[in-house]
């Protein structure tokens, strides 16, 4: 059997984003870890536009090119983290634009969160985003990654230095990711 894809979605679009370097520290970690093969996938470069498919998700009657590459990249895709930050108490709407194109392709795969932001390390948008991941079937985990003041883990090239408390968190996070994509696997559709 193949190895599991772990897809590491970055949330934030903005320029001068944190997003970057958290995902890349995460990234290493994955990879470190060597479970999965992994990929990096920038909603930044992704850029979809506001949801603009004519028909309902579920039915994937897509028209647009744009939505029809989406489809298969999360299609690819056995096992998510989330890299996000917290805009106002919830998450933000690119992030939540790229749940709302596709339906089944997020079906039965896990999901794990990096969070990151001030005192609140943006948890409170995760506990929004788990309402969304399971209305998609996805499978939200209890282990994540919350990264406060995430500014002061920043050294002078813009890189992420975490600490132990974020490494053991991410190792935690990506076992239960290991377990889950296998065991979830046999209840997507074969195609």
């Amino acid at each position: 059997m193949a190895r599991p894809v772990l897809q590491i979605v970055i949330a934030s679009t903005r320029p001068g984003r944190v997003g970057l370097p958290v995902a890349e520290w995460f990234r290493d970690r994955a990879e470190a870890h060597d479970a999965f093969d992994v990929e990096v996938v920038d909603l930044a470069e992704v850029n979809l536009p506001f949801m603009n498919e004519p028909h309902h998700p579920r039915l994937r009657q897509y028209v647009h090119q744009h939505t029809k590459e989406w489809s298969a990249t999360v299609e690819r895709g056995d096992a998510f983290v989330f890299v996000t930050p917290e805009y106002n108490y919830g998450f933000n709407a690119v992030l939540k634009n790229a749940l709302d194109y596709l339906h089944h392709e997020w079906q039965y795969k896990p999901v794990g969160f990096v969070s990151y932001g001030g005192v609140s390390a943006g948890t409170r948008a995760v506990q929004m985003l788990k309402q969304v991941v399971t209305t998609l079937k996805m499978v939200p985990l209890f282990e994540a990654v919350s990264i406060p003041f995430v500014n002061q883990f920043l050294d002078e090239e813009g890189r992420l230095r975490p600490n132990d408390v974020m490494n053991t968190a991410a190792d935690a996070m990506l076992g239960e990711l290991e377990r889950l994509a296998a065991g979830l696997r046999h209840l997507r559709p074969a195609g």
